[in-house]
């Protein structure tokens, strides 16, 4: 790791400070409670303070609202968690005020992330997702839903989008502008196409494109997020040096590194950069990993979680194949425990466990509604169905 630390200004999220500009990205099946309690308390065991902010996985509008039992299990925070931040997937100005309107009445969350950055075909194949900024005034009616919901509160509504859906529609100016003129206080971009996916490389182009944009039109008021390919604390340093904007998010670069978040908050905000873990720490952090998700999920559910994991953290450390398929079928803690003690705890945390992690995939076509791109000033909902089909997270 080669980053010199220097101090960044600190980023306003609402009535919310970060000391640290790095934001945790929503990612289904892995930003659950568990996932985000191990990245603090590493946050808290490296650096000393718990800086940045940790997004819950998303939730639909619909599900939440109608109390669906799997979501309502999802938007689990820790008891010390602060601030509590939720995304919410919505393609639904009714059901967006209702849900915006529920989280506010019941206090279920301190800052609002509203998904319009999703690329995953049954989510864009009904307008949701990253379809859905090219229809101009739905997704107006939908951010103002979002901020009349919880209107008379403190809590901030923040917007996550993409580029556009391919090179020949890109929606990324029009949604920041749009989303800040509705009363969003900040906003993110990920730096492809919903027609990259996760492929190739993402474009800090047009990160700094939106960050001029909005300044010329905001000034300083409205902070811009950077996100897509920050893998290390060389990456968030260099994207926000040559993009100009104000923070990163982080997703896929902390895929069994949850305490990457103590090396980017170290190199954002001038302090020393811990040193990554050897195995055997790795190894403990493994197992914490594993109790948090048994007491969230249960043990059996917990230990199934744990398992999409285990390729994650042992990336670049030398273990037998036999060991690897043995924590690839964990089913009980204890057998967790004794596998990992299995392993040298002296080996150095390896050169190739940096990079690139998780899903990558190849481009692709947007599957869209029939007639979407027909009119982009059109502010018909989507098909009542477009959330009823994904009650869980939206995808």
């Amino acid at each position: 790791m080669t980053t010199e630390t220097t101090t960044r200004p600190r980023v306003r999220i609402g009535p919310f400070e970060l000391a640290s500009p790095v934001v945790l990205a929503p990612m289904a099946g892995v930003t659950n409670v568990a996932f985000r309690t191990l990245c603090r308390e590493l946050e808290l065991q490296r650096s000393g303070t718990v800086a940045g902010l940790y997004v819950c996985e998303m939730v639909t509008a619909r599900a939440l609202v109608e109390r669906h039992p799997v979501t309502m299990h999802m938007t689990t925070f820790g008891p010390d968690e602060n601030p509590r931040s939720l995304q919410l997937y919505t393609v639904d100005p009714e059901y967006t005020y209702a849900a915006a309107r529920m989280i506010a009445d019941e206090g279920l969350a301190d800052h609002l992330d509203m998904n319009f950055g999703c690329p995953v075909p049954k989510v864009t194949r009904r307008g949701g997702g990253s379809a859905l900024p090219y229809k101009r005034n739905l997704f107006a009616r939908i951010v103002d839903a979002a901020v009349r919901g919880v209107a008379g509160t403190d809590i901030p509504v923040t917007v996550k989008f993409r580029v556009g859906i391919d090179d020949e529609h890109h929606t990324h100016l029009d949604a920041g502008r749009i989303a800040a003129e509705r009363g969003a206080v900040a906003v993110a971009l990920h730096a492809r196409t919903a027609a990259q996916r996760y492929s190739g490389q993402a474009d800090w182009g047009e990160i700094a494109r939106l960050k001029d944009h909005m300044h010329d039109r905001f000034g300083d008021a409205i902070p811009v997020l950077g996100n897509g390919d920050i893998f290390s604390a060389d990456d968030a340093v260099a994207m926000m040096d040559r993009t100009g904007c104000d923070g990163v998010v982080i997703g896929r670069g902390c895929l069994g590194r949850p305490w990457l978040f103590s090396e980017l908050s170290a190199a954002l905000s001038g302090t020393p950069i811990p040193t990554p873990p050897d195995l055997g720490e790795v190894a403990a952090i493994m197992y914490r990993h594993g109790e948090l998700l048994a007491a969230h999920h249960g043990e059996d559910k917990g230990m199934r979680e744990i398992r999409k994991h285990v390729a994650w953290y042992m990336r670049g450390f030398p273990a037998g194949s036999d060991l690897r398929v043995e924590l690839a079928r964990v089913e009980r803690l204890a057998q967790l425990r004794q596998l990992l003690d299995t392993l040298d705890p002296t080996v150095p945390f390896p050169p190739d466990a940096e990079g690139p992690r998780g899903r990558q995939g190849t481009p692709g076509k947007v599957v869209l509604p029939e007639g979407w791109l027909d009119d982009p000033y059109d502010d018909a909902s989507p098909d009542a169905d477009a959330e009823a089909g994904l009650p869980h997270s939206g995808g």
